[in-house]
């Protein structure tokens, strides 16, 4: 299944470098138009609905991240358009019913926010499916990515501080994603940015609540993941801000860089700062940390910066070389992986 989430991986970057007019394949050419599903419905719904399917030790929630990347790869192959969208949908089915599950097993608000994420998922591949349009999904996709990832780290540090005012104000946070989902639904104006300003105030309130700001003066595994997070909220607050204009509406100059501060810049930081973290758990490898994760990291934030300055400016030039430089970053994050596991593995050969 990691497999599979693999290769829709590369196969939207390659697609994402094709619509930037850079050279690539021919398989990822013909695949530009789905960049969106196959990163967000492909590789992050088999990664993320795998996570969870270990958490619930059975079966059958493994279906779900088998169906995510299935649903890539047909994309791939000669089979009907159709085909990809609805497995996506299925596995956005059973990865819903998998976080109920974990919502009714321990009831708590990090739990919630989970399934108003998984819920976000399966909403966007059925508008894909029922509209097939990559961008009318995107508003709901986003949701699924930024709601899980505040749950995760709900989960991870249960940062909800004591006081009832931050919470409250959590709350009501979801309280008006879920309204700015209903009226993107029924394509109310002014929608999307609505979604954009609760982008904005989540991002200060995870700057205000999240332990990062004091574990930020910590060493090794501890700060680099601290350094991950408040970079990542930073450029949730840039593309929650640059939504607020009207840059998630579909045909904005701006649009490019509202998505990718979002998408790459939040999300990507946050999957480099926990990957030391979450997958020993998800593969049960070791992954010793060292300081050259920073390369990775400072690559990913220095190439999306020149992207963004170049969609801002109308400058293509800097706009292409900041995509190109983007996927470069994430290929150099992932031999950072590889090698670590290697060196992980020669470290309990050794003490063995």
């Amino acid at each position: 299944m990691l497999i599979l989430g693999m290769i829709c991986l590369l196969t939207a970057v390659l697609g994402g470098l094709a619509r930037l007019a850079i050279n690539v394949p021919n398989f990822a050419q013909y695949q530009a138009g789905a960049h969106g599903a196959l990163m967000i419905a492909g590789f992050f719904g088999t990664v993320i609905s795998l996570e969870r399917a270990v958490a619930l030790h059975r079966f059958w929630p493994y279906l779900a991240p088998l169906c995510a990347g299935l649903g890539g790869v047909v994309l791939l192959a000669p089979f009907p358009v159709v085909v990809s969208p609805i497995l996506f949908c299925l596995s956005g089915a059973l990865f819903l019913v998998a976080s109920w599950l974990v919502y009714r097993q321990m009831p708590a608000i990090f739990t919630f926010t989970l399934f108003l994420g998984a819920l976000s998922l399966l909403l966007g591949n059925l508008v894909w499916l029922l509209r097939a349009e990559v961008s009318v999904a995107m508003p709901f996709w986003m949701s699924f990515l930024v709601l899980t990832i505040a749950g995760e780290r709900l989960e991870l540090t249960r940062l909800l501080p004591p006081k009832p005012v931050g919470r409250l104000i959590f709350i009501g946070l979801l309280g008006f994603i879920v309204l700015a989902a209903c009226l993107i639904l029924f394509a109310v104006p002014h929608a999307t940015q609505l979604l954009a300003a609760s982008w904005l105030i989540l991002a200060l309130w995870l700057l205000r609540y999240d332990i990062a700001r004091r574990t930020v003066r910590q060493t090794g595994l501890t700060r680099f993941v601290a350094v991950c997070l408040l970079l990542g909220y930073g450029w949730l607050a840039v593309g929650g801000f640059l939504g607020l204009v009207g840059a998630f509406e579909n045909g904005h100059p701006w649009r490019d860089s509202a998505l990718h501060a979002i998408f790459l810049g939040f999300v990507f930081s946050m999957v480099i700062g926990h990957a030391a973290i979450i997958f020993p758990a998800v593969m049960r490898v070791k992954i010793p940390y060292h300081p050259f994760f920073y390369l990775p990291l400072a690559a990913l934030q220095l190439s999306l910066l020149v992207r963004v300055v170049g969609n801002l400016g109308d400058l293509w030039v800097l706009r292409q070389a900041g995509g190109l430089l983007n996927g470069l970053s994430l290929a150099l994050f992932v031999l950072t992986i590889l090698a670590s596991v290697i060196r992980g593995a020669a470290s309990r050969r050794v003490a063995a």
